[in-house]
Protein backbone atom coordinates (compact mmCIF):
# COMPACT_ATOMS: atom_id res chain seq x y z
CA UNK A 1 0.00 0.00 0.00
CA UNK A 2 1.41 3.74 -0.83
CA UNK A 3 2.01 5.88 1.91
CA UNK A 4 0.32 9.52 2.48
CA UNK A 5 1.76 12.41 3.69
CA UNK A 6 0.00 15.86 4.61
CA UNK A 7 0.28 18.89 6.47
CA UNK A 8 -1.51 18.81 10.30
CA UNK A 9 -1.74 21.71 12.95
CA UNK A 10 0.36 21.06 15.77
CA UNK A 11 0.18 23.73 18.36
CA UNK A 12 -0.34 27.77 17.88
CA UNK A 13 1.91 29.04 15.22
CA UNK A 14 2.86 25.30 13.79
CA UNK A 15 2.23 23.03 11.43
CA UNK A 16 4.37 19.92 10.38
CA UNK A 17 4.06 17.02 7.51
CA UNK A 18 3.33 13.92 9.29
CA UNK A 19 3.01 10.74 7.73
CA UNK A 20 -0.88 9.75 7.50
CA UNK A 21 -2.78 6.06 6.56
CA UNK A 22 -3.43 6.07 3.07
CA UNK A 23 -7.45 7.11 2.67
CA UNK A 24 -10.03 4.04 2.17
CA UNK A 25 -13.54 4.57 1.74
CA UNK A 26 -14.33 4.87 5.17
CA UNK A 27 -14.16 7.79 7.72
CA UNK A 28 -11.76 6.30 10.27
CA UNK A 29 -11.28 7.97 13.81
CA UNK A 30 -8.49 10.34 14.16
CA UNK A 31 -7.84 13.94 15.18
CA UNK A 32 -11.21 16.27 15.17
CA UNK A 33 -13.42 13.39 13.88
CA UNK A 34 -16.77 13.71 15.64
CA UNK A 35 -17.32 10.80 17.42
CA UNK A 36 -20.70 10.02 15.54
CA UNK A 37 -18.98 10.25 12.15
CA UNK A 38 -16.47 7.65 12.72
CA UNK A 39 -16.88 4.43 11.25
CA UNK A 40 -19.17 6.08 8.34
CA UNK A 41 -18.73 4.24 5.00
CA UNK A 42 -18.61 5.65 1.62
CA UNK A 43 -18.80 3.52 -1.16
CA UNK A 44 -20.22 6.77 -3.08
CA UNK A 45 -16.84 8.37 -2.54
CA UNK A 46 -13.35 8.33 -4.67
CA UNK A 47 -9.75 8.50 -3.77
CA UNK A 48 -7.80 11.03 -5.23
CA UNK A 49 -3.92 11.61 -6.00
CA UNK A 50 -3.85 15.84 -4.80
CA UNK A 51 -2.86 17.56 -8.17
CA UNK A 52 -2.82 20.46 -5.99
CA UNK A 53 -4.23 21.68 -2.72
CA UNK A 54 -3.96 25.32 -1.73
CA UNK A 55 -3.40 27.01 2.52
CA UNK A 56 -6.60 29.36 3.01
CA UNK A 57 -6.85 32.19 4.96
CA UNK A 58 -9.51 30.31 7.19
CA UNK A 59 -6.82 27.63 7.82
CA UNK A 60 -4.53 30.24 9.27
CA UNK A 61 -7.29 30.90 11.85
CA UNK A 62 -6.96 27.20 13.15
CA UNK A 63 -3.30 27.47 13.00
CA UNK A 64 -3.11 30.69 14.94
CA UNK A 65 -4.86 29.27 17.44
CA UNK A 66 -8.09 31.38 16.69
CA UNK A 67 -10.63 28.00 17.24
CA UNK A 68 -10.61 24.83 19.04
CA UNK A 69 -8.77 22.47 16.56
CA UNK A 70 -7.18 19.42 17.96
CA UNK A 71 -3.30 18.92 17.62
CA UNK A 72 -2.80 16.26 14.57
CA UNK A 73 -5.81 17.75 12.30
CA UNK A 74 -5.16 17.24 9.07
CA UNK A 75 -5.46 20.53 7.09
CA UNK A 76 -6.97 21.36 3.81
CA UNK A 77 -10.10 21.45 2.01
CA UNK A 78 -9.11 23.07 -1.12
CA UNK A 79 -8.59 20.07 -3.63
CA UNK A 80 -7.99 19.20 -7.02
CA UNK A 81 -7.01 15.99 -7.84
CA UNK A 82 -6.98 12.82 -10.21
CA UNK A 83 -9.31 10.16 -9.53
CA UNK A 84 -7.27 6.82 -8.63
CA UNK A 85 -10.00 4.68 -6.90
CA UNK A 86 -13.81 4.96 -7.20
CA UNK A 87 -16.42 3.62 -4.27
CA UNK A 88 -18.96 0.82 -5.61
CA UNK A 89 -21.60 3.30 -5.57
CA UNK A 90 -20.25 5.78 -7.87
CA UNK A 91 -21.81 5.71 -11.62
CA UNK A 92 -20.46 8.76 -13.43
CA UNK A 93 -16.68 9.72 -12.15
CA UNK A 94 -14.03 7.26 -13.22
CA UNK A 95 -10.54 6.39 -12.65
CA UNK A 96 -8.47 8.95 -14.39
CA UNK A 97 -10.72 12.02 -14.00
CA UNK A 98 -9.01 15.26 -13.02
CA UNK A 99 -11.57 17.23 -10.70
CA UNK A 100 -12.05 19.78 -8.45
CA UNK A 101 -13.52 19.71 -5.06
CA UNK A 102 -15.64 22.31 -3.30
CA UNK A 103 -14.93 22.56 0.10
CA UNK A 104 -18.11 22.01 1.26
CA UNK A 105 -19.23 18.41 1.91
CA UNK A 106 -22.71 17.77 0.61
CA UNK A 107 -24.63 14.51 0.69
CA UNK A 108 -26.84 15.50 -2.62
CA UNK A 109 -29.70 13.86 -0.96
CA UNK A 110 -31.10 16.33 1.58
CA UNK A 111 -33.22 19.17 1.92
CA UNK A 112 -30.86 21.93 1.94
CA UNK A 113 -28.71 20.23 -1.13
CA UNK A 114 -32.00 19.67 -3.42
CA UNK A 115 -32.15 23.95 -3.15
CA UNK A 116 -28.63 24.56 -4.20
CA UNK A 117 -27.69 25.58 -0.41
CA UNK A 118 -24.71 22.99 -0.26
CA UNK A 119 -22.78 25.20 2.44
CA UNK A 120 -25.40 23.82 4.75
CA UNK A 121 -26.22 19.58 4.04
CA UNK A 122 -28.11 18.18 7.01
CA UNK A 123 -26.66 14.60 6.51
CA UNK A 124 -22.53 15.25 6.90
CA UNK A 125 -21.86 16.59 10.35
CA UNK A 126 -23.92 15.53 13.50
CA UNK A 127 -23.20 18.70 14.66
CA UNK A 128 -25.04 21.46 12.51
CA UNK A 129 -25.38 22.06 9.13
CA UNK A 130 -22.64 22.35 6.71
CA UNK A 131 -19.15 20.82 6.61
CA UNK A 132 -15.68 20.98 5.40
CA UNK A 133 -12.53 19.22 4.51
CA UNK A 134 -10.12 19.27 7.03
CA UNK A 135 -11.99 21.99 9.49
CA UNK A 136 -12.59 21.87 13.35
CA UNK A 137 -16.23 21.39 14.22
CA UNK A 138 -17.03 20.30 10.41
CA UNK A 139 -17.28 16.96 11.18
CA UNK A 140 -13.69 15.17 11.07
CA UNK A 141 -13.80 14.42 7.18
CA UNK A 142 -9.60 14.43 6.58
CA UNK A 143 -8.34 17.04 5.05
CA UNK A 144 -6.31 17.84 1.42
CA UNK A 145 -3.11 19.06 2.11
CA UNK A 146 -1.79 15.78 1.42
CA UNK A 147 -0.60 13.53 -1.47
CA UNK A 148 -4.40 11.70 -1.54
CA UNK A 149 -7.53 12.04 0.17
CA UNK A 150 -11.30 10.49 0.43
CA UNK A 151 -13.51 12.32 -1.61
CA UNK A 152 -17.38 11.06 -0.34
CA UNK A 153 -20.34 11.57 -2.32
CA UNK A 154 -18.00 11.84 -5.76
CA UNK A 155 -20.90 11.61 -8.14
CA UNK A 156 -22.70 14.94 -6.80
CA UNK A 157 -20.01 16.97 -5.62
CA UNK A 158 -17.22 16.07 -7.80
CA UNK A 159 -16.35 19.09 -10.58
CA UNK A 160 -14.81 17.20 -13.73
CA UNK A 161 -12.02 19.50 -16.60
CA UNK A 162 -13.06 18.19 -19.82
CA UNK A 163 -9.96 18.28 -21.41
CA UNK A 164 -7.28 17.10 -18.92
CA UNK A 165 -4.23 18.68 -20.97
CA UNK A 166 -5.67 21.97 -21.21
CA UNK A 167 -6.44 21.49 -17.29
CA UNK A 168 -3.19 20.74 -16.52
CA UNK A 169 -2.11 23.58 -18.20
CA UNK A 170 -4.66 26.09 -16.05
CA UNK A 171 -3.90 24.74 -13.11
CA UNK A 172 -3.01 27.40 -11.20
CA UNK A 173 -6.40 29.02 -12.33
CA UNK A 174 -8.83 26.26 -11.72
CA UNK A 175 -7.34 24.83 -8.64
CA UNK A 176 -8.84 28.32 -6.99
CA UNK A 177 -12.61 26.46 -7.86
CA UNK A 178 -12.57 24.59 -4.52
CA UNK A 179 -12.92 27.62 -2.42
CA UNK A 180 -11.48 31.13 -3.19
CA UNK A 181 -13.05 31.94 -6.67
CA UNK A 182 -16.55 30.98 -5.58
CA UNK A 183 -16.44 32.39 -2.14
CA UNK A 184 -15.10 35.87 -3.32
CA UNK A 185 -18.00 35.49 -6.84
CA UNK A 186 -20.44 34.43 -4.18
CA UNK A 187 -19.24 37.55 -1.82
CA UNK A 188 -19.98 39.83 -5.10
CA UNK A 189 -22.94 37.99 -6.36
CA UNK A 190 -24.45 38.37 -2.51
CA UNK A 191 -23.37 41.81 -2.66
CA UNK A 192 -25.70 42.26 -5.39
CA UNK A 193 -22.78 43.89 -7.60
CA UNK A 194 -24.08 44.70 -11.62
CA UNK A 195 -23.38 46.40 -14.65
CA UNK A 196 -22.31 50.05 -13.28
CA UNK A 197 -22.02 49.38 -9.95
CA UNK A 198 -19.21 50.93 -7.25
CA UNK A 199 -17.81 48.20 -4.95
CA UNK A 200 -15.92 48.50 -1.50
CA UNK A 201 -14.08 45.24 -0.92
CA UNK A 202 -12.48 44.84 2.53
CA UNK A 203 -9.44 42.93 2.95
CA UNK A 204 -7.04 42.36 0.08
CA UNK A 205 -5.86 38.70 0.93
CA UNK A 206 -6.21 35.78 -1.69
CA UNK A 207 -10.54 35.79 -0.83
CA UNK A 208 -11.09 39.89 -0.95
CA UNK A 209 -8.85 39.63 -4.30
CA UNK A 210 -10.91 36.77 -5.79
CA UNK A 211 -13.70 39.14 -4.60
CA UNK A 212 -12.38 41.78 -6.12
CA UNK A 213 -11.47 39.93 -9.63
CA UNK A 214 -15.15 38.34 -9.66
CA UNK A 215 -16.53 42.21 -9.34
CA UNK A 216 -15.05 42.85 -12.40
CA UNK A 217 -16.19 39.92 -14.26
CA UNK A 218 -19.67 41.04 -13.04
CA UNK A 219 -19.12 44.76 -14.62
CA UNK A 220 -18.85 46.82 -11.78
CA UNK A 221 -17.85 50.56 -12.92
CA UNK A 222 -15.25 51.22 -10.05
CA UNK A 223 -13.61 48.40 -7.32
CA UNK A 224 -12.40 49.89 -4.74
CA UNK A 225 -10.17 47.61 -1.83
CA UNK A 226 -9.32 48.28 1.57
CA UNK A 227 -6.66 47.25 3.49
CA UNK A 228 -3.85 47.90 6.37
CA UNK A 229 -0.70 45.86 4.64
CA UNK A 230 0.48 48.29 1.41
CA UNK A 231 1.49 45.05 -0.64
CA UNK A 232 -2.07 43.80 -0.48
CA UNK A 233 -3.23 46.70 -1.57
CA UNK A 234 -0.24 46.81 -4.53
CA UNK A 235 -1.79 43.51 -5.59
CA UNK A 236 -5.11 44.37 -6.06
CA UNK A 237 -3.66 47.58 -7.82
CA UNK A 238 -1.97 45.43 -10.49
CA UNK A 239 -5.34 44.35 -12.22
CA UNK A 240 -7.28 47.96 -12.07
CA UNK A 241 -8.80 48.16 -8.57
CA UNK A 242 -8.77 51.45 -6.51
CA UNK A 243 -7.01 51.07 -3.01
CA UNK A 244 -7.29 52.95 0.10
CA UNK A 245 -4.99 52.48 2.82
CA UNK A 246 -6.97 52.14 6.36
CA UNK A 247 -3.03 52.44 8.24
CA UNK A 248 -2.22 55.38 6.82
CA UNK A 249 -5.53 56.72 6.37
CA UNK A 250 -7.92 55.61 8.38
CA UNK A 251 -11.55 57.89 7.88
CA UNK A 252 -12.73 55.20 5.07
CA UNK A 253 -15.62 57.11 3.77
CA UNK A 254 -12.94 59.99 3.06
CA UNK A 255 -10.89 58.05 1.22
CA UNK A 256 -13.83 56.87 -0.75
CA UNK A 257 -14.81 60.16 -1.14
CA UNK A 258 -12.08 60.98 -3.21
CA UNK A 259 -12.36 58.42 -5.17
CA UNK A 260 -15.77 58.47 -6.17
CA UNK A 261 -17.27 61.95 -5.31
CA UNK A 262 -19.20 60.83 -2.81
CA UNK A 263 -18.61 59.16 0.78
CA UNK A 264 -20.39 55.91 -0.13
CA UNK A 265 -20.62 52.84 -2.48
CA UNK A 266 -23.94 51.11 -3.88
CA UNK A 267 -22.56 47.58 -2.54
CA UNK A 268 -19.75 46.10 -0.36
CA UNK A 269 -18.22 42.58 0.48
CA UNK A 270 -16.29 41.81 3.97
CA UNK A 271 -13.60 39.75 3.19
CA UNK A 272 -11.72 40.04 6.84
CA UNK A 273 -13.68 37.96 9.12
CA UNK A 274 -13.37 37.77 12.80
CA UNK A 275 -9.94 38.78 13.01
CA UNK A 276 -10.91 42.26 12.06
CA UNK A 277 -8.46 45.31 13.01
CA UNK A 278 -9.11 48.81 13.72
CA UNK A 279 -8.17 51.23 11.25
CA UNK A 280 -4.90 54.06 12.16
CA UNK A 281 -1.51 53.18 12.60
CA UNK A 282 -2.01 52.44 16.47
CA UNK A 283 -4.54 49.73 15.70
CA UNK A 284 -5.82 46.49 17.53
CA UNK A 285 -8.21 44.12 16.50
CA UNK A 286 -11.36 44.76 16.54
CA UNK A 287 -13.64 42.39 15.32
CA UNK A 288 -16.83 44.13 14.44
CA UNK A 289 -14.58 47.26 12.63
CA UNK A 290 -15.13 45.52 8.96
CA UNK A 291 -19.02 44.91 9.40
CA UNK A 292 -19.66 48.10 11.12
CA UNK A 293 -17.41 50.44 8.48
CA UNK A 294 -19.08 48.49 5.24
CA UNK A 295 -22.80 49.72 6.85
CA UNK A 296 -21.61 53.27 7.45
CA UNK A 297 -20.33 53.07 3.73
CA UNK A 298 -22.62 51.54 2.10
CA UNK A 299 -25.77 53.47 0.37
CA UNK A 300 -29.03 53.25 1.71
CA UNK A 301 -30.95 50.44 -0.18
CA UNK A 302 -27.65 48.56 -0.83
CA UNK A 303 -26.48 45.22 0.57
CA UNK A 304 -23.56 43.46 1.78
CA UNK A 305 -21.74 40.27 1.15
CA UNK A 306 -19.81 38.43 4.01
CA UNK A 307 -17.66 35.48 2.90
CA UNK A 308 -15.83 36.73 5.79
CA UNK A 309 -15.39 33.59 8.04
CA UNK A 310 -17.23 34.62 11.70
CA UNK A 311 -16.72 31.60 13.97
CA UNK A 312 -19.36 30.71 17.56
CA UNK A 313 -16.19 29.95 19.50
CA UNK A 314 -12.58 31.95 19.71
CA UNK A 315 -10.42 31.27 22.40
CA UNK A 316 -8.16 34.13 21.58
CA UNK A 317 -10.56 36.61 21.34
CA UNK A 318 -10.40 40.37 22.72
CA UNK A 319 -12.88 40.05 24.78
CA UNK A 320 -15.63 37.42 26.42
CA UNK A 321 -18.42 37.86 23.99
CA UNK A 322 -16.38 37.95 21.48
CA UNK A 323 -15.13 34.50 22.47
CA UNK A 324 -18.42 33.34 21.70
CA UNK A 325 -18.90 35.29 18.37
CA UNK A 326 -20.96 38.25 20.02
CA UNK A 327 -19.38 41.01 18.61
CA UNK A 328 -20.69 44.80 18.86
CA UNK A 329 -22.47 45.70 15.25
CA UNK A 330 -24.24 48.49 14.92
CA UNK A 331 -27.27 46.94 13.34
CA UNK A 332 -29.70 49.77 13.89
CA UNK A 333 -27.66 51.66 11.76
CA UNK A 334 -27.80 48.52 9.00
CA UNK A 335 -31.49 48.52 9.72
CA UNK A 336 -32.09 52.52 9.34
CA UNK A 337 -30.41 51.83 5.99
CA UNK A 338 -32.57 48.99 5.04
CA UNK A 339 -29.40 46.90 3.87
CA UNK A 340 -29.48 43.40 3.30
CA UNK A 341 -26.66 40.95 4.78
CA UNK A 342 -25.88 37.58 3.27
CA UNK A 343 -23.25 35.85 5.63
CA UNK A 344 -21.98 31.60 5.61
CA UNK A 345 -20.53 29.39 4.29
CA UNK A 346 -20.27 29.69 -0.19
CA UNK A 347 -22.14 26.78 -1.84
CA UNK A 348 -19.46 26.31 -3.93
CA UNK A 349 -21.25 23.98 -6.67
CA UNK A 350 -23.72 27.02 -7.03
CA UNK A 351 -21.00 28.61 -9.30
CA UNK A 352 -17.96 26.43 -10.38
CA UNK A 353 -19.09 25.25 -13.29
CA UNK A 354 -19.48 28.74 -14.54
CA UNK A 355 -15.81 29.97 -13.05
CA UNK A 356 -14.49 26.97 -14.91
CA UNK A 357 -15.50 27.78 -18.31
CA UNK A 358 -14.75 31.40 -17.90
CA UNK A 359 -11.25 29.80 -17.19
CA UNK A 360 -11.15 27.68 -19.37
CA UNK A 361 -12.15 30.52 -21.88
CA UNK A 362 -9.49 33.16 -20.73
CA UNK A 363 -12.46 35.61 -19.11
CA UNK A 364 -10.89 34.96 -16.08
CA UNK A 365 -7.42 35.23 -14.39
CA UNK A 366 -7.99 34.37 -11.00
CA UNK A 367 -4.15 32.86 -10.84
CA UNK A 368 -2.98 36.08 -11.63
CA UNK A 369 -5.50 38.36 -9.61
CA UNK A 370 -4.72 36.46 -6.05
CA UNK A 371 -0.85 35.92 -6.74
CA UNK A 372 -0.66 31.98 -7.33
CA UNK A 373 2.83 31.04 -6.33
CA UNK A 374 3.96 27.06 -6.34
CA UNK A 375 5.50 25.32 -3.25
CA UNK A 376 6.10 21.63 -2.87
CA UNK A 377 4.29 19.20 0.29
CA UNK A 378 7.65 20.16 2.39
CA UNK A 379 7.94 23.55 2.03
CA UNK A 380 3.80 24.13 3.53
CA UNK A 381 5.20 24.85 6.48
CA UNK A 382 6.92 27.84 5.52
CA UNK A 383 4.08 28.79 3.09
CA UNK A 384 1.92 29.09 6.22
CA UNK A 385 4.46 31.48 7.90
CA UNK A 386 4.84 33.70 5.22
CA UNK A 387 1.33 33.48 4.32
CA UNK A 388 0.58 34.68 8.12
CA UNK A 389 3.56 37.69 7.90
CA UNK A 390 0.77 39.54 5.74
CA UNK A 391 2.58 38.69 1.77
CA UNK A 392 0.25 39.12 -1.04
CA UNK A 393 0.86 35.45 -2.15
CA UNK A 394 -1.96 32.51 -2.62
CA UNK A 395 0.30 29.55 -2.03
CA UNK A 396 -0.80 26.74 -3.93
CA UNK A 397 0.73 23.16 -2.96
CA UNK A 398 2.00 20.80 -5.53
CA UNK A 399 2.21 17.38 -3.32
CA UNK A 400 3.61 14.98 -6.18
CA UNK A 401 5.63 17.56 -7.95
CA UNK A 402 2.83 16.86 -10.71
CA UNK A 403 2.84 20.99 -11.69
CA UNK A 404 6.58 21.78 -11.94
CA UNK A 405 7.42 18.70 -14.03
Amino acid sequence: MAGNRAVAYVRPGEVEVRDISFPDLVLRDGPGVNPLNVGRKCNHGVILKVVTTNICGSDQHMVRGRTTAPSGLVLGHEITGEVIEVGSDVEFIQKGDLVSVPFNIACGRCRSCKEQQTHICENVNPDRPGSAYGYVDMGGWVGGQSEYVMVPYADFQLLKFPDKDQAIEKILDLTMLSDIFPTGYHGAVSAGVKPGATVYVAGAGPVGLAAAHSAQLLGASVVIVGDLISERLAQAKSFGCETVNLREHPNLGEQIEQILGVPEVDCAIDCVGFEAHGHGKSHGEAPATVLNSIMDVTRAGGRLGIPGLYVTGDPGAVDEDAKHGTLKIRLGLGWAKAHTLITGQTPVMKYHRDLMSAILSGRAQIAKAVNATLISLDEAPGGYAEFDSGVSKKFVIDPHGLVRN
